[in-house]
């Protein structure tokens, strides 16, 4: 296989970006990750599906706390996917100088400065290769600015995997 010709290939699904964070199982520790493999796969009820690298501190949390919850990252957010491409630092109410609340159904950071978000229970997992595909059923979202739509990797040079 054309190592080249698969990466421009994979590359051009048309990927978002997003700040997924979880929990220690005893919330004193938080994690967070840039990701872009998000997607819906129900409606009723609702689920949807992350993929997590299988070596982070992040899927360790998942799995340990059986929580997640996605932030969306908007047009304007492009450092912010940077930032969180680095372990995330806590210090009081802020990850990685970001503000942050806790979610009133997971605990997950939910970070305030981002368009939407949601929480979700993990329902199912599947693990292959480098990731594991989580499935989880959105137990809470909120909108914060609905007029600010999700960034793309594409739009901005973010391009990483492939």
């Amino acid at each position: 296989m054309d190592d080249a010709a698969k990466k421009h290939a994979l590359r051009l699904i048309p990927y978002g970006m997003y700040v997924l964070t979880s929990r220690s199982k005893d919330g004193a520790e938080i994690s967070s990750g840039t990701i872009n493999w998000v997607t819906q796969a129900s409606f009723a009820p609702p689920l949807v599906v992350v993929g997590v690298k299988g070596d982070s501190h992040l899927h360790a949390h998942i799995k340990d706390s059986g929580v997640f919850a996605v932030n969306v990252l908007g047009k304007d957010h492009k450092d912010l996917a940077f930032t969180f491409f680095k372990p995330a630092v806590r210090e009081g109410n802020t990850l990685s100088g970001q503000p942050f609340e806790a979610g009133k159904e997971t605990g997950c950071a939910l970070l305030t400065n981002l368009p939407a978000w949601w929480e979700c229970k993990l329902v199912g997992e599947v693990a292959q290769g480098d990731h594991t595909v989580f499935v989880g059923e959105v137990v809470e979202a909120g909108v914060r600015n609905a007029e600010d739509v999700c960034i793309l990797m594409r739009d901005h040079n973010l391009n990483y995997g492939g």
